[in-house]
């Protein structure tokens, strides 16, 4: 991988969530917030998308209290069955969302939305943003964000002694104590990208991929398992992923272990596929919430001995620098 970056022209932008890198890369426009939820929704019901409805993830996660703080885990830290997942929705639309005319949909236990008869003026952060960090500081804004904090408590409130939150924490499992309302908007009239293919595990691209009607396939193995499809032409996509979860969570042992099979399975082949001349370019996207670096690789720049190869820290260390 470092071979790879010391070989590429490094354009700096910046910091992007992933999701959010994906709208661009599919020519969405950015409506109060990037329309994640609907877009998503297209994949797990598409007969429930109507057009100018509006709709907003709400997704069950975990609140704690640290110091001076409240942190937020989602559902990398927990498992939630189907059952419980009926059962909370169906306390809150009893208790809390009959008083403001909308309904949590379950539609997976770890994906919840809602239907709302208009856009509200506000500005939310994803789930993606605020997991691991002080949700403080990620509370919606704008005009209308004052109402969503009230639900926001009386959500927190109504799950506090839940039943199934009691019993949860009777088998050591975390709580659902709290519902992160977030991606909201309506689905786009249109969506397209350059990309010819895309190959990835990822539930949002699934989506995109979905709504814009872009071949897609789960990931492969490895490079290898890639670079030997028949489907290559053009300019296809693929989504490595594996390293944010720990990142997040700051797991640095499972990070480190995790980046060396990526090392092995996927940079070592595709640095050798492209000396090889078996591909011509590579472009590496690299996102997180402090920068995101594009690299790009073109296979004559392999022989230029003179790039050095520079560690991985060094591209971090010159970015804090900036």
């Amino acid at each position: 991988m470092e071979k790879l970056l010391s070989k590429g022209a490094l354009r700096r932008h910046p910091a992007q969530e992933i999701d959010a890198w994906l709208c661009s890369a599919f020519n969405i426009a950015k409506q109060h917030n990037w329309p994640i939820a609907p877009i998503m929704l297209h994949a797990d019901n598409s007969s429930l998308i109507t057009h100018n409805d509006f709709w907003m993830r709400a997704d069950p996660v975990h609140l704690r209290i640290e110091q001076n703080h409240i942190m937020l885990a989602d559902s990398q830290a927990f498992k939630i069955s189907p059952e419980e997942a009926q059962q909370i929705t169906q306390s809150f639309n009893q208790d809390v969302g009959r008083h403001y005319d909308f309904s949590l949909l379950p539609l997976r236990n770890d994906h919840w939305y809602i239907r709302l008869p208009h856009s509200p003026q506000m500005q939310t952060y994803s789930l993606g943003q605020v997991t691991c960090r002080n949700i403080n500081d990620f509370l919606p804004t704008g005009s209308e964000s004052i109402f969503w904090h009230k639900i926001f408590n009386e959500t927190q409130m109504l799950l506090h002694e839940h039943p199934i939150n009691q019993q949860r924490e009777s088998h050591g499992e975390l709580p659902i104590n709290s519902v992160w309302f977030w991606g909201g908007g309506i689905m786009p009239d249109s969506m397209h990208s350059q990309y010819s293919h895309i190959w990835s595990d990822d539930d949002f691209a699934r989506a995109l991929a979905s709504a814009s009607h872009t071949p897609y396939s789960k990931l492969p193995i490895n490079a290898n398992e890639w670079l030997s499809d028949n489907q290559l032409s053009g300019t296809p996509l693929v989504i490595l992923d594996n390293l944010s979860v720990h990142a997040k969570y700051r797991n640095a042992y499972e990070w480190r272990e995790i980046l060396k099979r990526m090392q092995n399975d996927w940079f070592f082949p595709l640095y050798q596929a492209l000396k090889a001349g078996r591909i011509n370019r590579i472009t590496l996207v690299a996102v997180n919430e402090h920068s995101l670096l594009e690299f790009e690789i073109m296979r004559s720049n392999v022989w230029k001995f003179w790039l050095m190869t520079r560690p991985l820290s060094s591209y971090i260390v010159k970015h804090d620098a900036n």
